[in-house]
């Protein structure tokens, strides 16, 4: 067995010591184990399995974690495979452990790999693992092959659709950046970092509410000035100022049956009215001045 850096040598070395199980031993093993909670029986089989444990785990070095962290969730996917192996059946223990082994690798991957959660669905996760492998097949082959028409391979081999394709090849092509990394690794340069440059020209979070509360009480403020005025005088106001299609003069006349010159008149009156009652609405709700003390 080759030496892997960062792996230590005594869990090399242990591995690659340990004995092979026959068919019938590994069998004994399995069922001491599920039966009885044999644990020198679980230790034995897996221990014999460690070397099948570091063979996949190396396979997925390129993903840049730690290989030590690898061949643990390795080993905790080989625990997971002895306690759900059945013995009865005409499989051999390797065979079975190899997918539990796989999973869990693969998962630990999937969730250190970047910061944002991905391959949260089997096509993703397929996505994830095997779109390197059939790219650089891609390449080695004769001719020319476009990014559209890689894309388009890709996806017909994995039955996925081809904007999954080019999403996920957009992940892997790009690594995690900090927002509170430095633009420039020089001290003298000063300190800027990518979070000084992004600008939200959106109001702030207390600027919102307090446009909120005012909106609410102009609301109200003008309901209830609108009150005060008479049927007439509130339509006027209404066709002449509330309204996005606003009514000449002429036209509010017609309707009503005045002359435009009325309808400015009653239309000045009610606005005078309505400042008044605006006015007096926001005094009274002004909090009172404390009195001196004496």
């Amino acid at each position: 067995m080759a030496y892997l850096p960062g792996l230590g040598r005594e869990l090399m070395k242990a591995a690659a010591d340990a004995p092979f199980l026959e068919r019938d031993e590994e069998k004994v093993l399995a069922i001491a184990w599920r039966e009885h909670g044999d644990r020198h029986a679980l230790h034995k089989l897996t221990a014999a399995h460690m070397r099948l444990v570091i063979a996949i785990s190396a396979k997925f070095r390129h993903y840049g974690l730690p290989i030590a962290d690898l061949v643990q969730e390795g080993h905790v996917g080989l625990l997971e495979a002895a306690a759900r192996f059945a013995p009865e059946r005409d499989v051999r223990f390797s065979t079975y452990a190899t997918w539990w082994i796989r999973a869990s690798i693969q998962d630990y991957v999937l969730r250190n790999w970047s910061i944002v959660r991905g391959g949260t669905s089997s096509t993703q996760k397929a996505l994830f693992f095997n779109l390197r492998r059939l790219r650089a097949r891609l390449s080695r082959e004769p001719g020319a092959v476009s990014a559209a028409e890689a894309y388009e391979s890709i996806a017909q081999t994995l039955g996925v659709s081809r904007a999954d394709v080019e999403m996920m090849d957009s992940r892997l092509s790009g690594s995690d950046v900090s927002l509170n990394a430095q633009l420039v690794d020089d001290e003298a340069a000063g300190s800027a970092q990518r979070m000084d440059f992004l600008v939200d020209d959106a109001p702030l979070p207390d600027e919102v509410v307090e446009q909120n509360l005012d909106s609410d009480r102009r609301a109200k403020w003008l309901k209830d000035a609108l009150a005060i005025l008479s049927e007439r005088e509130l339509r006027i106001v209404q066709e002449r100022r509330l309204t996005e299609n606003l009514v000449t003069l002429e036209t509010l006349g017609d309707k009503l049956g005045i002359s435009k010159e009325r309808v400015r008149q009653i239309e000045s009156r009610a606005l005078t009215k309505l400042r008044k009652a605006l006015s007096r609405l926001k005094d009274d709700e002004r909090p009172e001045e404390a009195s001196p003390t004496p």
